[in-house]
């Protein structure tokens, strides 16, 4: 009986100890979570790309396309101040309810710059080029998973000439490469 009782005990002890690593697991990544992401996106008209920059980190990078010659984007910092899903597209007196013939796409984030934002487009061919009015325009999949990350109040630089932000932020990630040397099997 003694020895069935200090294997029970032996047993609370290993799940108290597996208890308190779980609480503690979780006490972090919910002080993780309440931190707040300082979060900035980055354009390059000339390189016709957008970075995602949380923390000072470049966590994601996609194709745009941006203003043509004739309507380039502006260039500058500005904030989002809306975020709409399946947005009214108003241009000339239009109007284009959501939907395939919309040119902004399933989703718009407004800047704090009248008549500018980031969207998708019904002209996917576009991204990579100068071709919209200004805005900045997305790959539907790749609009969905940056509307899902940015939130209102989050800054975006507009670069239209590389300067040393762009040159920082697009920069190459070093690689690393092995090299097989002649007792390795590999060729000099």
């Amino acid at each position: 009986m003694r020895q069935a009782n200090g294997n029970w005990q032996r047993r609370m002890q290993q799940v108290g100890w597996q208890l308190g690593f779980v609480m503690m697991v979780a006490a972090r990544v919910a002080q993780a979570q309440q931190q707040p992401v300082e979060r900035r996106l980055v354009i390059s008209v000339p390189d016709r790309k957008l970075a995602v920059v949380e923390n000072g980190s470049v966590v994601k990078v996609y194709a745009v396309a941006v203003g043509a010659e004739v309507s380039p984007s502006p260039s500058g910092s500005f904030k989002v101040i809306n975020r709409v899903t399946a947005p009214t597209y108003y241009h000339a007196g239009k109007a284009i309810p959501a939907g395939n013939q919309n040119p902004l796409g399933s989703r718009w984030m407004g800047l704090d710059r009248k008549g500018y934002g980031i969207h998708g487009t019904n002209q996917p061919k576009s991204i990579g080029k100068a071709a919209s009015h200004g805005c900045i325009r997305m790959a539907h999949a790749d609009l969905e998973e940056l509307f899902a990350r940015v939130r209102v109040g989050d800054v975006v630089e507009i670069h239209a000439e590389h300067d040393a932000t762009i040159a920082n932020v697009f920069a190459p990630q070093p690689t690393t490469v092995a090299a097989m040397s002649a007792s390795d099997g590999g060729m000099n």
